[in-house]
């Protein structure tokens, strides 16, 4: 959120956050998320999208206003807005008990993805939107080593942090302990391991996906924590894949073995 303020409004930054986007901020609305007034730019056309946004504001009783691009511009610090920044309450994380509580009351085993270094805010905003599309009960940030959700996060995610739950866990490899105490499994993606996820018998299981920083990969603790280490099957000449798409492939492959029964 930019430390400018409010477009219009007071310097207070503290209070809200803003968030820019078409996808981002209709998914905002769509998710009953509260939103305190939602910008447009005054030049931006009042198209198919623009029309949804104010009808899905209109439904949620919240204040559309015309403001200059440049003032959202400078307001959002640059991100690319496409004319579009809903006013909202900073972001809300939920406890990891909140996260198992959701996964146990849709009567499915919890699917989970842990990130430990994942530094770049666009790796976290994509592997936000694909744990949402496969239908994981929950992301998992430590509190140190790893982006937080940011605006330019947000937006990266496509929307999908309005419905996926985001879980502070502080210290990952205790959580991950945590998390073993009540029968979910931690497999951690390494690009040296031996047994690949497609052949891991815990894939059908409950289990939290653990994705490493690129390059660093997964930190010794966490290593060490986890139940098992798989890679992903490569047939190709490179060596590797950055951390978005990696944690993609493994996640469509973890919802494809639970599909499969």
């Amino acid at each position: 959120m930019s430390r400018r303020g409010r477009p219009g409004g007071r310097d207070a930054a503290a209070d809200h956050r803003l968030v820019g986007g078409v996808h981002p901020v209709r998914e905002l609305l769509r998710a009953g998320t509260p939103v305190a007034e939602l910008l447009l730019a005054s030049g931006r056309e009042r198209d198919t999208a623009t029309r949804e946004l104010e009808e899905l504001a209109a439904a949620a009783g919240v204040s559309v206003r015309r403001v200059e691009r440049e003032e959202l511009d400078r307001a959002t610090d640059g991100l690319v807005h496409q004319g579009v920044v809903a006013v909202a309450p900073p972001f809300r994380t939920v406890r990891l008990e909140q996260v198992l509580a959701a996964a146990e009351a849709a009567g499915e085993p919890p699917l989970l993805v842990a990130l430990d270094g994942v530094t770049d805010p666009h790796n976290l905003g994509s592997i936000a939107r694909t744990a949402e599309a496969v239908g994981a009960h929950g992301l998992l940030l430590p509190g140190r080593r790893t982006a937080s959700v940011t605006p330019v996060v947000e937006k990266a995610a496509a929307g999908a942090l309005a419905h996926l739950p985001v879980a502070e866990v502080g210290n990952l490899v205790r959580a991950l302990g945590e998390l073993a105490a009540v029968g979910v499994w931690s497999l951690g993606l390494d690009g040296e391991a031996t047994v690949t996820l497609t052949d891991h018998p815990l894939a059908a299981e409950a289990c939290v996906l653990v994705v490493g920083a690129e390059g660093a990969g997964l930190a010794r603790l966490t290593r060490e924590r986890c139940d098992a280490l798989v890679r992903l099957p490569m047939r190709g000449r490179v060596g590797s894949l950055n951390a978005s798409v990696a944690a993609g492939v493994a996640l469509y492959e973890l919802r494809r073995r639970r599909d499969a029964g």
